[in-house]
């Protein structure tokens, strides 16, 4: 059972705003998200040693679909709490747990940093979501308390700062695209070093110098799901590009993007990177 506490989070120092918002296609594409970087998840957990009947607290839970794999390396026997601050997402979870024949997850609205558990969990799982928290360390060091002596923490975040690396004279829309993001996440508020910065913050709550792995998912294949995926990012990005005076519908051409990107990866004969991410893993001290 989850209690929140009473005591608020700094108002002068507040998060970033959730740059791709909360709508439905929201909810779709995080879906989305989950067939293109759950495999790196599922590597992360597996290297972190999360497995068979633990109890497992998981950040930012969404549409569960990080739950849905920790489902699978815990067994029936193991447990999975999720928590996100979007009510109404955690119905989405919820069904697919139904649907999926789960009984061992439970999925609570509220914000983890600002709740108490009566019991401590084996490992805590977050995939992007310290890159939007004000103070990451702060929001880490009380998500650990959460922990057992020995527990794991495990998190996967993006890193933006790498992605100009890949721009190319000859992928203008590739670099178009990597401007964009780069302009609206840091008009956002968000931490576009969070993958390296998971060092930092780690060490300094305490854990141990995390293991660490840089990864991309990269394609060029003509039915890769990467160019689609992309244009639901932009479909998403949209609200806020249009709001922080970046750049407007017309110019984004939403409908025929995941087509343009596939066109100039075949001009090119480079292949197109999502963003990169870094995952890190480490355990509490016993």
């Amino acid at each position: 059972m989850a209690k929140n506490r009473s005591e608020n989070l700094n108002p002068s120092n507040p998060d970033a705003t959730y740059t791709l918002g909360r709508t439905s296609h929201e909810t779709t594409r995080l879906i989305e998200q989950s067939r293109i970087y759950g495999e790196s998840t599922h590597r992360l957990c597996q290297r972190a040693g999360i497995s068979e009947g633990m109890r497992v607290l998981e950040i930012g839970s969404g549409a569960g679909d990080v739950a849905l794999t920790l489902a699978e390396l815990l067994g029936p026997t193991g447990q999975i709490v999720g928590v996100d601050v979007n009510a109404e997402i955690l119905d989405t979870a919820r069904q697919r747990a139904t649907e999926a024949g789960l009984q061992n997850l439970e999925f609570i609205a509220g914000d983890a940093r600002n709740l108490d558990f009566s019991d401590k969990f084996d490992a805590i799982v977050g995939r992007f979501v310290l890159m939007y928290m004000a103070d990451p360390v702060e929001a880490l060091a009380k998500l650990i308390t959460h922990l057992k002596p020995g527990g794991i923490a495990a998190f996967q975040e993006p890193e933006y700062t790498l992605y100009p690396a890949i721009q190319h004279p000859d992928t203008p829309l590739m670099n178009q695209l990597i401007r964009w993001i780069l302009d609206v996440f840091t008009h956002s508020g968000a931490h576009l070093d969070m993958g390296i910065g998971l060092y930092r913050t780690f060490v300094d709550v305490g854990l141990p110098p995390p293991t660490m792995h840089l990864e991309s998912p990269i394609g060029a294949a003509k039915t890769w799901a990467g160019y689609r995926y992309m244009a639901t990012i932009f479909q998403s990005l949209l609200p806020l590009l249009e709001k922080y005076g970046l750049a407007t519908a017309e110019e984004v051409e939403v409908d025929t993007l995941a087509t343009r990107i596939r066109e100039e990866v075949n001009a090119s004969k480079r292949p197109f990177f999502l963003p990169l991410h870094i995952t890190a893993y480490s355990t509490l001290p016993v």
